[in-house]
């Protein structure tokens, strides 16, 4: 199961959540998490490894190449940050191949 927590540091607001194991960020997964994070005003990246993207941006994220039990630093700007970290943490929890 994915692990999930949070915080909130110099005006943005961070999560971090752990892909499920066996479902690695590729098309459909990676779609059903841009999708969520499209939903939402703020200005959101994900991070693996030290490499990070636009969570908006389908290209950006499936070159993030993450893979199952990979852990996913989130990090989001603006009036919806908090509402839009919990989305992105649930969906995460919840992708499947």
């Amino acid at each position: 199961m994915a692990q999930a927590s949070s915080e909130q540091a110099a005006g943005a607001t961070t999560a971090k959540v752990t892909l499920p194991e066996g479902v690695d960020l590729h098309a459909r997964p990676a779609a059903d998490f841009v999708r969520a994070a499209m939903g939402f005003s703020a200005a959101i990246q994900v991070a693996v490894n030290g490499r990070e993207a636009d969570a908006k941006s389908l290209l950006t994220v499936l070159a993030l190449g993450a893979k199952g039990g990979t852990e996913l630093h989130l990090t989001a700007q603006g009036d919806d940050a908090g509402a839009a970290l919990e989305a992105l943490r649930d969906r995460v929890t919840t992708l499947s191949d």
